[in-house]
């Protein structure tokens, strides 16, 4: 029997999976047999040439997470008790955990309901005195409508920091994420991400003092980091200038991600391949498809979401579960915040006040889509994607 048919159960196809090749093999082997393994030279020259790669004069700070970026974004920017940062409800938990850190408030505002991207027309209402930051989410890899926020941004006053967990390496406007008119960008290298270190994240920015706090703040607030202290020739002096956080990135994930980096243009070119399969071979099906980037820019493909029109004949669980016989990994991205409990009581959240991200959330399934899977297994998608929702013939 094959993978697909008769009485066997199908191979599993996962969800997701990193393409970790021979050269960061070799590249954490090295650091491992050089006896330095936490934040050393691997992280230093990883964060050269990731700053090189964005471009833009930028200064990239490794660290442990995405979420541990986002903190140190908004902690460099002064967010504390009493103020407010408006965050899209359609994302990740941290997006908005990281503000209350700060003893700050996220203020949430729906997404625009074909790119489930922050909607720049939402944000002005939901301004007040107290407000001192937006953070857009470049959500599934494609960017933000930036132009309007960051505008908005500057008549009020307020600061940007882009949560661009999903968009490297996605453009707007013709310019990588990251050399945007904002204050603060912070990707993740988590292990389903683009790039993948296991765990890791970096911040990027052009204003050196948001750089320097950053530096700080992500090892206990120390004036100098191990590596200044502990190679060749220096001193063992420190001092603690702030009560800081351990959010540094170890040597052994910065191997990791020096050669996912200089692979990147190879395994975003794959996801790029894998979306124009799809997007042509469901284009017949009653499904939303996601929005593709502007003629000129680049969408990161991180994330692969298909809605269930209303037509179908079946609902998302219906398909979760018909993909699921057949093998396939998929997921949900996201069951939005205020669908949680936390966040839905603190700040009494109710789905009508939602309707983009509700509607979304109660229709879509996230298909695999990286770098790593073969022609097959992209034609098994699209087969068992099919089986379950094109029209049955008579």
């Amino acid at each position: 029997m094959n993978a697909q048919g008769g009485d066997l159960k199908p191979v599993f196809l996962p969800f997701a999976l990193p393409d970790i090749g021979e050269a960061e093999i070799a590249e954490v082997v090295d650091c491992l047999r050089s006896g330095w393994i936490t934040t050393g030279p691997k992280t230093a020259r990883f964060e050269r040439e990731f700053a090189a790669f964005i471009g833009g004069g930028v200064e990239a700070i490794a660290v442990n997470s995405a979420t541990a970026g986002l903190h140190l974004a908004v902690e460099a920017l002064g967010i504390g008790p009493g103020d407010e940062v408006i965050v899209p409800v359609h994302t990740f938990t941290a997006t908005a955990e990281i503000v209350r850190y700060m003893g700050a408030d996220p203020v949430f505002v729906d997404v625009e309901p074909g790119t489930l991207n922050m909607d720049p027309t939402k944000i002005e209402a939901a301004l007040s005195p107290r407000t001192k930051a937006i953070i857009p989410v470049h959500y599934a890899g494609l960017a933000c409508s930036m132009a309007p926020i960051i505008e908005l941004a500057r008549r009020h006053g307020l600061k940007i920091v882009e949560d661009a967990a999903h968009a490297l390496p996605a453009t707007f406007g013709g310019a990588n994420i990251g050399t945007l008119d904002t204050d603060v960008t912070v990707f993740s290298f988590y292990a389903t991400k683009t790039l993948a270190t296991g765990e890791g994240g970096m911040v990027v920015t052009r204003n050196p003092a948001i750089a320097k706090r950053a530096k700080i703040m992500r090892l206990h607030g120390i004036s100098r980091d191990v590596f200044d202290r502990y190679q060749a020739g220096g001193a063992w002096y420190y001092e603690v200038v702030a009560p800081g956080f351990k959010y540094n990135m170890t040597d052994v994930a910065a191997a990791m991600g020096i050669h996912q980096l200089a692979r990147l243009a190879e395994m975003h070119g794959k996801r790029e391949a894998i979306a124009d399969t799809y997007l042509s071979a469901f284009a017949d099906l009653p499904l939303i498809l996601p929005s593709s980037a502007p003629r000129g820019d680049v969408h990161a493909w991180h994330l692969f979401p298909v809605r269930v029109t209303a037509d179908a004949g079946i609902s998302r669980n219906d398909l979760v579960e018909r993909l699921g016989a057949k093998g396939i990994g998929v997921s949900v991205h996201y069951v939005p915040l205020h669908m949680h409990p936390y966040w839905r009581d603190r700040y009494h959240l109710k789905a009508e006040d939602f309707p983009a991200s509700t509607a979304a959330y109660e229709s879509m399934v996230s298909l695999p889509i990286y770098s790593k899977m073969s022609p097959d297994e992209v034609a098994r998608v699209v087969s068992a994607v099919r089986d379950a929702l094109a029209p049955k013939r008579a």
